[in-house]
């Protein structure tokens, strides 16, 4: 025997749960669960999976429209059908939006009850099949190089007119300087110039020769005291030898 078929039906109005739990009895092979608001719903639905969820459009606090996307965010496997006695062109708009699978007006008759059932599970998709489409994130990776690639390009293209403002800037300069260098090395090779700065040094020499003597002049004096006073130090520390 097949495995029974689980139906949640949603309504503020107990006597459409009986309904469906009279004609979708288990030797047609239905298991019928009633929910009496959209909260209780969800509840039941996370507790466990149900092959069919039929819910009244309007009813206190979420309507049956708001519970569809909230299941079939969950559950996009799930067909739901909607039960209205407001079948206006906007609810149905909106419930379509949502992915409703099919609509059952009131007053329901046994009939349209059996018949609607049978319709929402041949539309249903096993949860197995959902992952079908779960190679997508293994894109991810992919779509994140080529963005960084992109982005690299991008800088590359932002970058390449600095660094040959750079290049201009700089090759002149560094120019410059190698041949200020060169012709510094070729003047103090000659021996003219060799000949003037070795004048140049007598020159300061003589120049500085007083103020090292003065200096030598001031210090001396300091550095015969402290001469004289390191060796009384040493002779006053100094132990008696003893014969």
């Amino acid at each position: 025997m097949s495995a029974l078929r689980k139906v949640l039906v949603v309504d503020d109005d107990p006597v459409v749960g009986k309904s469906f739990n009279r004609v979708l009895s288990r030797d047609k092979g239905y298991v019928v669960v009633t929910a009496q608001n959209a909260a209780e719903a969800l509840e039941r639905i996370r507790e466990q999976e149900y092959d069919v969820v039929f819910t009244d459009i309007k009813m206190p606090g979420m309507d049956g429209v708001e519970l569809t996307e909230r299941v079939k965010a969950s559950r996009p496997w799930t067909p739901v059908v909607i039960i209205t006695g407001y079948g206006t062109t906007a609810n149905e708009t909106r419930a379509k939006a949502v992915g409703v699978s099919d609509f059952m007006r009131k007053p329901l008759s046994p009939e349209m009850i059996e018949d609607g059932a049978a319709h929402a599970l041949s539309q249903a998709v096993a949860p197995t099949a959902a992952p079908l489409s779960a190679p997508a994130p293994q894109a991810a990776p992919v779509e994140a190089a080529e963005k960084g690639n992109n982005f690299l390009k991008s800088v590359q293209l932002a970058v390449a007119p600095l660094i040959g403002l750079a290049y201009a800037l700089a090759l002149p300069l560094a120019g410059t300087v190698m041949l200020v260098w060169f012709g510094l090395q070729a003047l103090f090779t000659q021996p003219a110039v060799k000949k003037a700065l070795h004048h140049v040094k007598d020159v300061a020499l003589f120049l500085a020769a007083p103020f090292i003597g003065l200096v030598y002049a001031v210090m001396l004096p300091f550095v015969g005291m402290a001469m004289l006073a390191w060796v009384g130090f040493q002779v006053f520390t100094a132990k008696p030898v003893v014969e």
